[in-house]
């Protein structure tokens, strides 16, 4: 049965906290401080934060060749494709705590949560399990004894489902939220769940033993289809290197190395790439775990990436507690500085920044900054009213999903390329880069200027989706 104060699940947040014009009708209290609900609109600050993280997404895999600068660092350190995972997850708690903010049918709410996780993920496995081969390899199909079963998506919808049941099952929706202490008195379960999730990860990650282990991969020197198998000394426990840490060894237990991401960006690293930090070839004397498997979208490391789903949760609640303008920029600015701050202090006492493993540095640094790129896109956006330069942007955020899918994913641009004239490179995609690269006589900048084609041309395809009213959602 449902409730008359039952909310939709699977819609994200279609009523907002921010109007989206001027209305002399409105209440008289309302200035530009304060918010005054309106119903039936968004929050359109959310909507850009989310574009920008898509462009983002598009960005640094485009261009990721021509600047390795710009790809994922290759174990240690911090790049700016290392901000999109939580970006992506920080947005999706903020939407949760939107989705969540009244209340509703626990029951038939949790059935929903978990439907829209099992789509998520069936979706995640669709579009990088191995199906779709993308540019340059323009077949479909895949192996099911090497079906990839984790991946971005996967990982969002972990995030999603952790975030949601908490929210459901241990908020205290009985104590009215009038002062910081009724806050804590509010969500203390909550937090003491999320703890607990931080808990099980750190205390694996450090403690969990890791032992010797082998794998097979084939003889990429020689001229036939030989295998060789690596064995891969460890015995250790805590060990945050490439071969020796708990979150490989758990994926190779669980899912099997065979299902597992294959390219792993270690590879890029001095050790395993003559091109360091792009790919290359072995350099000589290349250690043996160089070609072995890793998930960047671990199970084990997707604990401690479901926190920043919580982090975005804390924001979100702000945004539905309080109606200052000024109160929530306030807020948002001083927990995203402490975030970042407890994160470098962590670096420094010995907790490297890796997004690979998902350490606990990198969860507060990635999770502050989160926080405060949405503070100004909030300020920009739903309180100077500076709409038309984030239009695209917004357009894209609306329809993440389906951009997702198609541009980041490489379905649509496999699909284009498979209309061609004569031979595979007379195609638009090609020809199109190959243009580029001619005005702008540099391959590296003729690349950029053809992602950042790309990324407009996504904005303008998820206008015209917003134009006619079409909105893809699980």
């Amino acid at each position: 049965m449902s409730s008359e104060n039952e909310i939709e699940v699977t819609e994200e947040e279609r009523i907002p906290l921010l109007p989206s014009q001027h209305d002399p009708n409105q209440n008289q209290n309302c200035n530009n401080t304060s918010v005054c609900s309106v119903p039936n609109q968004r929050v359109a600050s959310l909507d850009v934060f989310r574009g920008l993280t898509v462009a983002l997404m598009i960005l640094v895999d485009d261009v990721g060749k021509a600047f390795p600068s710009l790809n994922h660092s290759p174990w240690f350190g911090l790049t700016l494709a290392d901000f999109v995972m939580p970006f992506f997850l920080f947005g999706v708690g903020i939407s949760i705590a939107l989705v969540f903010k009244k209340p509703l049918n626990k029951q038939s709410a949790t059935k929903k949560v978990i439907m829209r996780t099992i789509k998520l993920f069936l979706l995640g496995v669709l579009v990088q399990g191995g199906y779709f081969h993308g540019r340059g390899n323009l077949t479909y199909g895949v192996d099911l004894n090497k079906i990839r079963w984790l991946g971005v998506l996967q990982r969002i919808s972990i995030g999603y489902f952790l975030v949601s049941i908490s929210e459901l099952w241990f908020v205290n929706n009985t104590i009215l939220v009038d002062s910081p202490a009724s806050y804590v008195r509010k969500y203390f379960i909550q937090w003491v769940f999320s703890l607990l999730l931080c808990s099980v990860y750190l205390s694996l990650l450090y403690s969990l033993y890791v032992p010797n282990w082998k794998f097979e991969h084939s003889n990429l020197l020689g001229s036939g289809l030989a295998s060789i198998i690596e064995n891969i000394h460890c015995e250790v426990r805590g060990s945050l290197e490439p071969p020796c840490n708990a979150v490989g060894y758990i994926d190779r237990l669980v899912i099997g190395e065979h299902h597992m991401y294959q390219r792993p960006v270690y590879r890029r690293t001095k050790e395993c790439s003559v091109n360091s930090p792009d790919y290359g070839p072995l350099p000589p004397h290349s250690p043996e775990w160089c070609l072995a498997p890793f998930d960047p979208e671990g199970i084990l490391s997707s604990l401690m990436a479901s926190i920043t789903c919580f982090m975005g949760l804390q924001f979100g609640h702000i945004l539905v507690l309080l109606q200052s303008h000024k109160q929530r920029v306030l807020l948002w600015s001083t927990f995203s500085f402490s975030l970042m701050a407890i994160g470098s202090i962590l670096e420094i006492l010995g907790i490297p920044l890796s997004k690979a493993l998902y350490t606990l540095s990198y969860m507060f640094i990635t999770a502050g900054a989160s926080g405060l790129v949405l503070t100004v896109i909030y300020y920009i956006v739903d309180i100077e009213r500076l709409r038309k330069p984030t239009v695209i942007l917004q357009w894209m955020g609306m329809n993440a999903l389906i951009v997702y899918a198609l541009a980041t994913c490489d379905i649509f641009p496999a699909v284009i390329q498979g209309f061609y004239w004569r031979s595979p490179e007379n195609n638009l995609v090609d020809a199109t880069e190959a243009l580029l690269h001619t005005i702008f006589h540099s391959e590296k900048w003729g690349t950029l200027a053809f992602v950042i084609v790309e990324i407009l041309f996504w904005g303008l395809f998820a206008g015209f989706l917003h134009k006619k009213g079409i909105y893809i959602k699980l």
